[in-house]
C-alpha cells in the first residue's frame, strides 16, 4: 500500500477510535446502567459531537463513578490522545546536532574556566575572599539531554527522562554563578529612575548558573499565594508571579502542548548563593539589610529603581521559580513576531480586533496565516493564556530552523493567575473570531472536561510534586474547570454556527497506545 495512503488509513482509524470512546462507549454504559449523561447534576447537558460535557455550573460529582480513585494525572497520562507517536526525526526534524553542541558548551566551559582564574587571582591580591566552584561538564547532563530532544514539534517528549532529571537538577544542584539576564544589561545606561511610575517586577530576574553549567532564570516571590491582582491594576504594570510561571509549566505538559521550557520552584539562599556567588558589581551594588535585618535586594532598570520595590528573604531565603534557558541564539536562532491580537500597552488605548468583529477574515488573508498551523497555534496559545488569565502576550517566539510552520514558544508566564474570580474572555478572541481549532487540542480539552481526568485535579496533583507546594489555591485551580467549559462553549458556538468541519482541524494524530489500537489500524490500513 502507498505510504500516503496507509498514514490516511492511519489517521482515519485514530478519530474514528477517539470518537468511540468519547461517545458510543458513555452512551452505551449509561444506557445499560440505566442512566443519563456521565456524571451529571441538576442542569443541562450539551452533545458536542464526540461525546457529552456539562454546561458552565455543571459537572461530574465527587462520588462520579467515572472518577474510580486513584491517579488522575497517571490515566491521562496513559490514554491514547497521549501517546501520540511522531514521525520519525532526522536532522532536519532536530533543533541541534550533538556533536555541535557539545564542542559549543566545551568552549565555554573553558572560556569560563580562564575568566575564574583571573577573577580569583585579582579577588586574592585585593584581600577579597571569594567561593571557589568547580565546573563540572559531562555530555550525558541533564539540560544538555534536555537541548538536543528539542525537535520541530515540542520542546521536549512526553516521555523523555531527561525532563525529570533537569527538574530535580535545577532544584537540587549547586548555584555557582549569579548575573543580570541579557535584557537587563542591554537596558543599562538608558532607564531614568526618576521617572518611575509604577511599581512593575518586570525585571526583576536573575541567570542563575549551577554546577553542572547549566542556566536557569530565576523570578524571587513578590506576593504571597493568596494575593490577588486588584481590579484597578492594569495587566502590564501587574507584578510577575514565581509561581504562576510553575504552574504554566504544568499546565502546558497536562494539555499535551510541551512548549514551555521546564520550570521548578526552588527556596534561594540570596546571600550565599545570589550575592557572593556573583562577579557583576552592579548586581553587588543592589543588596541591602532591612530594618527587619532580612537580606534584599531590587533591580535599577527599568521599572523599580527604588528599594521598596526590592524583595526580601526571610532573612535571606527567598523562594522563586527556576526556569531552564533555551539553547543560546548563536545556536538556535528564534524569531520575536508581534501577536495579531496585541493589546494596547496605554491607559485608554483600543486595537482593531478589540473593535472589529471581522478582523479574522483580514489575518487569514495576510502572511504567515494564510497557510500552514501558524494561526492554528496562536490559537493554541489564546486557550493556554485563558485558562491561566494572563492577558501579556504581546509577541511570540519561534526557531527559525522550523520556518514558519514550527511551534510557539509559550514561555514569560508570570502575569497568570492573577485573579480567579475573572475569566477575561478577549484572551480567546483569536479562538471565538477565527472559529478554528485542532481536533487533538479539542479532544484532550474534553478529555480534560470529564470527572474522571478534571483539569483541577490533575493540575493539583501534578503541582504537589513541586518543592513550593501548593503552588496555586483553591480558586485558582477550580477557575481552571470554569475556564475550560468556556472555552469548550466558544467552539461549541462556531459548530452550531458553521460546522465542525469549518471549524475543527484534523492534525498529525497516530497512536501507540493502547497495543489494540495499533492493531485495529493495521486491519484498516488492509482493507
Amino acid at each position: 500500500m502507498r505510504r500516503d495512503r496507509l498514514i490516511l488509513a492511519t489517521t482515519l482509524m485514530v478519530v474514528f477510535t477517539a470518537d468511540l470512546y468519547f461517545v458510543l462507549l458513555p452512551k452505551l454504559q449509561d444506557f445499560r446502567q440505566g442512566r443519563g449523561p456521565r456524571g451529571a447534576s441538576p442542569g443541562p447537558w450539551l452533545s458536542n459531537g464526540t461525546g457529552y460535557y456539562p454546561q458552565e455550573g455543571g459537572g461530574g460529582a465527587e462520588g462520579d463513578p467515572e472518577d474510580g480513585g486513584g491517579s488522575k494525572l497517571g490515566r491521562l497520562f496513559a490514554h491514547p490522545l497521549y501517546n501520540i507517536q511522531s514521525p520519525t526525526l532526522g536532522p532536519e526534524e532536530r533543533l541541534l546536532e550533538a556533536e555541535q553542541l557539545i564542542d559549543y558548551y566545551k568552549k565555554k566551559v573553558s572560556r569560563w574556566e580562564r575568566h575564574m582564574k583571573l577573577y580569583n587571582e585579582a579577588a586574592a591580591a585585593s584581600n577579597i575572599t571569594v567561593i571557589k566552584h568547580e565546573v563540572t561538564f559531562d555530555p550525558e547532563v541533564s539540560w544538555l539531554k534536555y537541548h538536543l530532544g528539542i525537535n520541530r514539534y515540542s520542546l521536549y517528549s512526553r516521555d523523555d527522562p531527561a525532563v525529570g532529571q533537569l527538574l530535580h537538577d535545577m532544584q537540587a544542584l549547586t548555584i555557582i554563578s549569579a548575573d543580570y539576564t541579557q535584557d537587563e544589561k542591554a537596558l543599562k545606561g538608558v532607564c531614568d529612575c526618576e521617572q518611575v511610575v509604577k511599581p512593575s517586577g518586570h525585571h526583576l530576574k536573575l541567570a542563575l548558573k549551577m554546577k553542572d553549567f547549566g542556566k536557569a532564570m530565576f523570578k524571587p516571590m513578590r506576593q504571597q499565594r493568596d494575593e490577588v491582582t486588584s481590579e484597578d491594576v492594569f495587566y502590564f504594570v501587574d507584578f510577575q508571579r514565581h509561581n504562576a510561571e510553575i504552574a504554566a509549566f504544568h499546565l502546558d505538559r497536562i494539555l499535551d502542548f510541551r512548549r514551555v521550557p521546564p520550570v521548578v520552584g526552588r527556596l534561594v539562599n540570596i546571600t550565599k548563593e545570589v550575592l557572593y556567588a556573583t562577579h557583576n558589581q552592579d548586581l553587588r551594588s543592589v543588596f541591602f539589610t532591612s530594618p527587619a535585618n532580612n537580606t534584599c535586594f531590587f533591580a535599577k532598570c527599568l521599572y523599580a529603581c527604588k528599594t521598596e520595590y526590592a524583595v526580601c528573604g526571610q532573612p535571606d531565603m527567598l523562594e522563586g521559580s527556576l526556569s531552564t534557558y533555551l539553547p543560546g541564539l548563536s545556536l538556535a536562532p528564534r524569531v520575536s513576531v508581534p501577536s495579531p491580537w496585541i493589546r494596547s500597552y496605554t491607559f485608554n488605548g483600543r486595537k482593531d480586533w478589540e473593535v472589529n468583529p471581522f478582523y479574522c477574515d483580514t489575518i487569514k488573508q495576510m502572511y504567515p496565516y494564510n497557510s500552514g498551523s501558524r494561526l492554528l497555534n496562536i490559537i493554541d496559545m489564546s486557550i493556554f493564556d485563558f485558562l491561566m488569565g494572563n492577558m501579556d502576550r504581546h509577541h511570540y517566539e519561534l526557531f527559525t530552523k522550523f520556518g514558519d510552520d514550527g511551534f510557539l514558544l509559550h514561555f514569560d508566564n508570570a502575569r497568570g493567575f492573577g485573579r480567579p474570580s475573572e475569566d477575561v474572555m478577549s484572551i480567546l478572541a483569536p479562538l471565538s473570531q477565527c472559529c478554528m481549532i485542532k481536533r487533538s487540542t479539542l479532544l484532550r480539552l474534553r478529555l480534560l472536561s470529564r470527572a474522571r481526568y478534571r483539569l483541577s485535579d490533575v493540575m493539583r496533583e501534578s503541582l504537589a510534586g513541586d518543592a513550593l507546594r501548593p503552588v496555586l489555591t483553591e480558586p485558582h485551580l477550580l477557575a481552571l474547570d470554569r475556564r475550560l467549559q468556556r472555552v469548550l462553549d466558544a467552539v461549541d458556538s462556531c459548530v452550531r454556527e458553521l460546522g465542525e468541519e469549518q471549524v475543527v482541524t484534523t492534525d498529525f494524530a497516530r497512536s501507540t497506545e493502547p497495543p489494540w489500537a495499533a492493531t485495529e489500524a493495521g486491519k484498516g490500513a488492509e482493507r
